[in-house]
């Protein structure tokens, strides 16, 4: 569990390997096509037209400077993937919100035996690296759950001044949420844009869109050199 950035690996006790429907093909969606989160992926932002509703969203983000990061812990978010979060998509479904986001995102789903929630192995298109991964339980460490606003980040923009429900909707809101290669999460930890970007250059503009989303949804803000990076990913 990466305690620093609220992201968190996909480890687990081995079960017996059964089969399952897919839950959706894994095709990537744009993030202005997909404001609740519930599509899979980050497709590239890229025609003017949507570069230009990229750059207006973002103008809506607020800013204000990091505050302390005094009093953290992952457990101020809840504990990780309940089902129970309020307010949020795909909550209450009978499945935890990790395999929720498994089954999004990835194509070719294996289940635990007895299961349509559980995911043991997928392939996984990574929107961070723009690589494919063959993902086994076994490896487990090799994909993880990005939250895209980091919950650290969160509680110095004012997550620690909200209230337990918020913040449980915030770690657990399937718009905040994105199953990435883990080297990739793990580098950057609880950064904003300004100081860490997707390696793959296309994506760039729809993270920036993503993170523009969440902040707005929970009217957080941002810090000003990353308010500026979202807009210069969208050719701002």
């Amino acid at each position: 569990m990466l305690l620093v950035s609220g992201c968190e690996g996909l480890g687990e006790a081995d079960s017996s390997a059964g089969s399952g429907p897919t839950a959706s093909d894994g095709q990537a969606v744009s993030p202005l096509k997909n404001p609740d989160g519930t599509k899979p992926g980050l497709a590239p932002v890229t025609t003017d037209a949507d570069q230009t509703a990229a750059r207006k969203l973002i103008e809506e983000v607020d800013t204000k400077k990091r505050g302390p990061k005094t009093g953290y812990e992952r457990d101020e978010f809840g504990y990780a993937w309940m089902d129970t979060a309020d307010g949020v998509p795909l909550a209450r479904n009978g499945c935890d919100t990790r395999n929720d986001l498994l089954r999004r995102d990835g194509r070719d789903l294996r289940f635990r035996a007895g299961s349509d929630c559980v995911v043991i192995a997928m392939t996984l298109h990574d929107p961070y690296t723009g690589t494919t991964i063959e993902w086994r339980k076994q490896q487990a460490s090799e994909v993880q759950i990005d939250h895209v606003v980091p919950l650290s980040y969160s509680w110095q923009m004012g997550a620690s001044r909200w209230p337990e429900s918020k913040r449980e909707q915030l770690a657990n809101d399937v718009l905040n949420l994105m199953p990435v290669e883990g080297r990739a999460n793990s580098a950057k930890g609880d950064s904003g844009l300004a100081s860490w970007l997707p390696p793959d250059k296309r994506i760039r503009c729809a993270y920036a869109v993503r993170f523009a989303q969440v902040a707005l949804k929970y009217e957080m803000p941002v810090t000003a050199p990353d308010k500026q990076m979202m807009l210069r990913q969208c050719g701002g």
